[in-house]
This record gives C-alpha cells, sequence and structure tokens, in this order.
C-alpha cells in the first residue's frame, strides 16, 4: 500500500474546511496545511486534523504557496487538494481501493473534477481529468537500445475517482486580478494561461477587466511565438474591450482580423450585440445565427448554445415575429437542458 501526504494552500477556508478534511483526512498519511494569511478560523480548524500546518507570506503566485506544500511532504504520493473539494462515499471507497492497488511505476494519477459548469468555472466541461496524486521522487529512467534517452514523461494512469468541487463563491475577481497583475509586470503567459485568462474574461469579466487585459492581448499579436489559436483569443478578448468602449474602429479591426482566421462563437457574438445595441435588428440576427448554428466556441460554450438563440428571440420579438422568438427560446431552453447541470 502506498502511503500519502496531502497537501492544501488555503486562506480564510472556515466555510468548507471541515467538509473537506472529513472526506479525505483517513485517507492520508499526513495532512500539510499552507495557510497564506487567514482571519478566520481556518487554522482551528485544520488543527483539528493536522499539526502540520505552516504560514506562508502570500507572494502573489500560486505556484510559489503549491511548492512550499510540496516542500514539507515525506510520503511516496502528494495528493494536492483545494479546500471546496469533497469525496463522497463512493469515491472515498475508489480512492482507498487504489491505495492498497497503485502501481510503484506509476507517478501521476488523474482523477475526474466535477462540476465544473454548475459553478461558473473556466472550463467547457463538467467534468474532466485533472492530474491530483503525484509520485514524490520521481526515479528518471533511460530508454532505447540506441539513441537512449531519459524519460521525461510521467506513468500517467487515469482513475474513476470522481472529486466533487463545490465552492461557495465565484474565484473569478481574485483571478483576474492576478492575470491582470502578471501583465502589468510584464509576464508572458504561456499557452495555456493565455487560454485560461481569455476564458475567465468571457465568463465572467466586467468593463474594467476587459479594460485591464488589453494590453496583455495587444501583446500577443506582437508575439510572433504566439499561434492562431492564442490569436483568435486575443481576437475574442480586444474586439469585446473595444464593443464595451463602443471605439468602432478597434472593434471592427479585430473582429475582421479573427474572422479571417475562420472566426468563432464568440466573435459572431460580439457582432451581434454591437447591431443589436445599434437597433439594427436584421444585421444582428445574422450574426447570431452564425454563433449558434454555424461556428464554435473557443472560450465560452455558451456563445455557441443559448445565448444566441435568446439572443435571436430577443431580436426577432424587436421586430414583431413572437412565433419565431418563441421558437428560439425554446432551444435555448432545450439547449440548457442538454448542456448544463441543474
Amino acid at each position: 500500500m502506498i502511503t500519502i501526504s496531502m497537501c492544501m494552500i488555503v486562506k480564510n477556508e472556515e466555510a468548507v474546511l471541515e467538509r473537506c478534511l472529513k472526506s479525505t483526512a483517513d485517507l492520508m498519511d499526513e495532512i500539510i496545511i499552507i495557510d497564506t494569511g487567514s482571519t478566520d478560523r481556518t487554522k482551528e480548524i485544520a488543527a483539528r486534523y493536522t499539526d502540520k500546518i505552516y504560514d506562508f507570506t502570500w507572494t502573489g503566485s500560486f505556484a510559489d504557496a503549491r511548492n512550499e506544500s510540496f516542500s514539507h511532504a515525506e510520503k511516496e504520493y502528494i495528493y494536492c487538494a483545494d479546500a471546496d473539494e469533497v469525496l463522497d462515499e463512493e469515491n472515498r471507497e475508489r480512492f482507498r481501493q487504489l491505495k492498497q492497488t497503485l502501481l510503484p511505476e506509476i507517478e501521476m494519477v488523474q482523477m475526474y473534477y466535477c462540476n465544473q459548469l454548475r459553478f461558473g468555472s473556466v472550463y467547457n466541461f463538467d467534468r474532466e481529468y485533472r492530474p491530483k496524486l503525484y509520485k514524490r521522487n520521481r526515479q528518471f529512467r533511460w530508454e532505447a537500445a540506441i539513441h537512449e534517452a531519459v524519460v521525461l514523461e510521467p506513468v500517467i494512469y487515469d482513475s474513476d475517482i470522481e472529486i466533487q468541487h463545490l465552492p461557495q463563491s465565484s474565484h473569478a475577481a481574485r483571478d483576474l486580478q492576478t492575470f491582470a497583475a502578471m501583465g502589468a509586470r510584464g509576464e508572458r503567459l504561456s499557452k495555456r494561461l493565455h487560454n485560461l485568462y481569455a476564458r475567465e474574461l468571457f465568463l465572467a469579466g466586467e468593463s474594467k477587466d476587459f479594460e485591464a487585459a488589453v494590453p496583455v492581448f495587444l501583446q500577443s499579436f506582437a508575439d510572433q511565438a504566439r499561434d492562431g489559436e492564442e490569436l483568435k483569443e486575443a481576437g475574442c478578448v480586444l474586439a469585446r474591450a473595444a464593443r464595451l468602449q463602443q471605439d468602432a474602429d478597434l472593434f471592427f479591426k479585430y473582429a475582421l482580423k479573427n474572422i479571417a482566421c475562420d472566426g468563432c462563437a464568440e466573435i459572431c457574438m460580439e457582432l451581434g450585440y454591437w447591431y443589436q445595441e445599434k437597433k439594427d435588428y436584421e444585421e444582428a440576427v445574422l450574426w447570431f445565427y452564425n454563433a449558434a448554428y454555424e461556428t464554435e466556441s473557443i472560450l465560452e460554450l455558451r456563445s455557441s448554445g443559448d445565448k444566441p438563440r435568446l439572443a435571436l428571440a430577443d431580436c426577432y420579438r424587436l421586430l414583431g415575429y413572437e412565433e419565431q422568438a418563441q421558437s428560439y427560446r425554446q432551444e435555448a431552453e432545450q439547449w440548457k437542458q442538454e448542456n448544463l447541470p441543474i
């Protein structure tokens, strides 16, 4: 049987921490809590389950805090958990079985992360694999009979464990502030973070968040290392920012750049909103239709789902076609029932 250190970083998590620890503590051989400045009862609750609680001055980087937590681990594997995660009884048993049977050559275990859409996360899947269990000391080895090389890719096992993600509130405002601060410091976002920043803006960003993001995504067009996907993401963000500022020149500049790269549902929605705001409902209908039926979303799943159908319903209602409006409202509701959790 393997041994596991559970590593967590927390701050003001008194509302959810005990729920998490109750569902996982007996499965772990060690629990390490890194507190980044709690002012509530978080550390008091943590102390009921472990004496390995360490204060860590927040640096603005979750990676720094995660690395600090990993540095205290002493067991064979590390389970990385957040305070708003829960294992139900069925998945506690799956975890227990995994612990008893995991082969020593496995270096990383992925588990299903659930309830993504219900709580407005930046991901477009309600249930997806995420790496959650890591071998602490990795044994590097050579492969190939000739032109031998060190194996760098970890040996990954996809488990059937489902982790329930049950946050009390959205983390979007915090995340968007962190992204904007990274941009202000001149840090280049990786391809993954570039995508996540754009996603979070479309899912939860306000006008001020788009304004703060403009320098970051303008830089994307000057960055020759950015690929076509990243340029489409940048175009979406910059077009939305320009529409919110009612800057027609910049809006059409970046909307057309995106259309020239095959377009996407997000840009079709932006064009639809532009004409809808100008009360040109016939033109708005064209773009909302394209969002719903002719293009795919790249950042926000609903931009090719219920949102364009509801926008079509609004436009047809304003044009005096109530029958068509009702039809699109029904389509929107059907799409939500089929694609979004209740």
